[in-house]
């Protein structure tokens, strides 16, 4: 109980001073923000602020809304169940879990990020989810980004949702941290199904950092995007 009250407080002095007019003029919202963040008292309060605030923005803008969020706290190490997936209807916790960060990010923790073809890197801010598929790495889930600069190359890189062996909490204790992707959020095989299926066809995910430039940058997280059609718009690969 004391630890989710100094994460309320947290939560109270973040809000004050990052509210977005998008997301903090919206009491639904902040009833939201204050359910999710019962049912996730683990998550940072800025991470899910955030990830509101930019999914608001989002819809705001002629997104359509979503009925699942995920939320990847990448200021937490590999080894900490840091991925999060949310039912937004009934402002509920659907899944909490392990997730794989890009070999040039880190090593247990992430701390470079990057939105270029071959760096091997995650990438920060808002995505929408598209369509699943049988590739390489078994049943997986393409998303496209939404942050000029941040994430927008998201397919080009190929940064998908999928399984993989490494993201096993067996291997921090011989290297200190799970298995890393070339980018990609992997999840665990026992999982990936569920995460999938959960996520697929229009869903949100906001991976965060507290990385300034994104910070005082990000389109989604000032409010700046830019002019949104319907960004579930189906893609034919």
């Amino acid at each position: 109980m004391l630890t989710f009250l100094r994460r309320r407080c947290l939560a109270a002095i973040t809000l004050g001073a990052m509210c977005s007019p998008a997301f903090a003029a919206d009491t639904h919202n902040q009833a939201l923000y204050n359910s999710l963040a019962h049912a996730a008292p683990e998550l940072n309060p800025q991470a899910l602020h955030s990830a509101l605030s930019a999914m608001q923005c989002a819809v705001n803008s002629g997104a359509r809304q979503a009925e699942r969020l995920a939320v990847i706290d990448y200021s937490q190490p590999s080894t900490a169940r840091r991925l999060w997936i949310f039912d937004l209807r009934k402002k509920s916790l659907v899944l909490r879990d392990l997730v794989a960060h890009g070999q040039k990010s880190g090593e247990n923790f992430a701390t470079q990020f990057s939105n270029r073809v071959g760096s091997y890197q995650s990438s920060l801010g808002l995505f929408r989810t598209q369509e699943s598929y049988q590739g390489s790495h078994g049943y997986s889930l393409r998303m496209d980004g939404l942050e000029p600069g941040f994430n927008d190359r998201a397919r080009d890189r190929d940064i998908v949702i999928h399984a993989a062996d490494y993201v096993n909490p067996l291997w921090s204790e011989r290297q200190g941290r799970i298995g890393r992707s070339q980018g990609c959020p992997a999840v665990r095989p026992q999982v990936a199904r569920q995460v999938i299926d959960k996520l697929k066809d229009g869903q949100f995910m906001f991976s965060w950092y507290p990385d300034q430039r994104w910070l005082k940058t990000s389109a989604y997280l000032n409010c700046r995007p830019h002019p949104v059609t319907d960004i579930l718009t189906a893609h034919n690969d």
